[in-house]
Parts: structure tokens; C-alpha cells; sequence
């Protein structure tokens, strides 16, 4: 990812004149809240098989609770869902694995506010970091910005859509005797005992 350092415009865009482009009203997030992987994928536009893959290669890992054997449950924050519909969106634009490992590597060095004050512009083959209006207009006067995603606006789509949706906490873990079963096996046996 490259951050776009050049000097600002004299003809500068007044505050509030970018919407959604910087926000900086965001909400503070309870980081011992995560969502499980149907929801983690329903919120951010993905497949379970895209979920599963990013995880297991590390693009986007679950920060909340890990899968530690077969049957555990991940959950993914906020923060995680996040970086993930911005992953999607990347890619739908034609941005290519690697140059999006590249931006999600620098993303993840970032706070949460942080990453609500970014609009990631691209042109297609580099990722841009923009943290002003004036450097979204440097940079497509220059050229190099095609499109862009306003990180600020992505997350409040995903606080919509997960606002609709379950959560769970961290230290919440199935009962002792349902452990070992995924969440499958423990719906089947609901079905049969009813």
C-alpha cells in the first residue's frame, strides 16, 4: 500500500464537504463482542469458503476467538468484518490478492478510529491510503485514482447489517457437555430431542 504524501491543494474542500469520505463520529466498539463465521460472511458480502481460506492463510484471521481444533468456534470482531468487506470490495474491483495482502497488512497496523478516517483509492493495480480530501484529489488529479472506498462509509454499512444480527462474547463457550461438537452436530441433536 502506498500513502499518498504530497503537499495539500490550495483549493482545499471544506469540512463535512466529503460526507462519509472521513468520519470521524464513529462509535466506540466492545472488542469482547465477535460474530461467528455465517454472520462474520453475511455482513461482509463473502462465502463461508472465502471466510475459511483468508483465515487459514492469514489474510483475515478471527481476533476475537481463534479455531483451535475442529468444532471450536471463530469469531471475528467488528474490526475483522470490517477489513473483510473492504477485502471484497477490493477484489471486485480487480485489485489482485497480493496488492490486497499488502493493504490489509497495513490496515491491520492501524487502530479502529484510524481506519475510519481512510478512503482507499486504486487504479486498478496499487492500493492508495488517503487520510484528507485534499490528497483524494491529488491523487486523481495525478492520475492514479480510479475508484475509491471510503472505509468510514463501509463501516457503517457493516454496523447495520450486524446491528440485525447475533453476537456473542468471548468468554461465552458452549456447555461442558457439547464442547467437542460443532454447531451442526448440536443442531442435529436439538432437532432429534424435539
Amino acid at each position: 500500500m502506498t500513502t499518498n504524501e504530497t503537499a495539500p491543494t490550495s483549493g482545499s474542500v471544506p469540512p463535512g464537504a466529503q460526507g462519509l469520505l472521513f468520519d470521524d463520529d464513529l462509535p466506540d466498539l466492545d472488542v469482547s463482542i465477535g460474530y461467528r463465521g455465517p454472520t462474520a460472511c453475511k455482513a461482509a458480502g463473502i462465502t463461508y469458503r472465502q471466510l475459511d481460506y483468508w483465515a487459514r492463510t492469514g489474510l483475515v484471521e478471527p481476533s476475537v476467538r481463534p479455531a483451535t481444533g475442529s468444532g471450536t468456534q471463530r469469531l471475528y470482531s467488528f474490526r475483522d468484518i470490517l477489513v473483510l468487506k473492504v477485502v471484497k470490495r477490493l477484489l471486485d474491483t480487480g485489485v489482485s490478492l497480493q496488492q490486497i495482502r499488502t493493504a490489509v497488512g497495513h490496515l491491520r497496523e492501524r487502530g479502529v478510529e484510524d481506519l475510519a478516517q481512510i478512503t482507499l483509492m486504486s487504479d486498478g493495480a496499487s492500493v492508495y491510503e488517503c487520510t484528507s480530501a485534499d490528497e483524494v484529489i491529488d491523487l486523481v488529479q495525478g492520475g492514479q485514482g480510479v475508484f475509491g472506498i471510503a472505509v468510514g462509509r463501509v463501516w457503517r454499512e457493516v454496523e447495520g447489517t450486524l446491528a440485525e444480527l447475533p453476537t456473542e462474547r468471548a468468554e461465552d463457550e458452549a456447555a461442558p457437555e457439547l464442547a467437542g461438537d460443532d454447531e451442526l452436530a448440536q443442531r442435529r441433536r436439538a432437532r432429534n430431542a424435539g
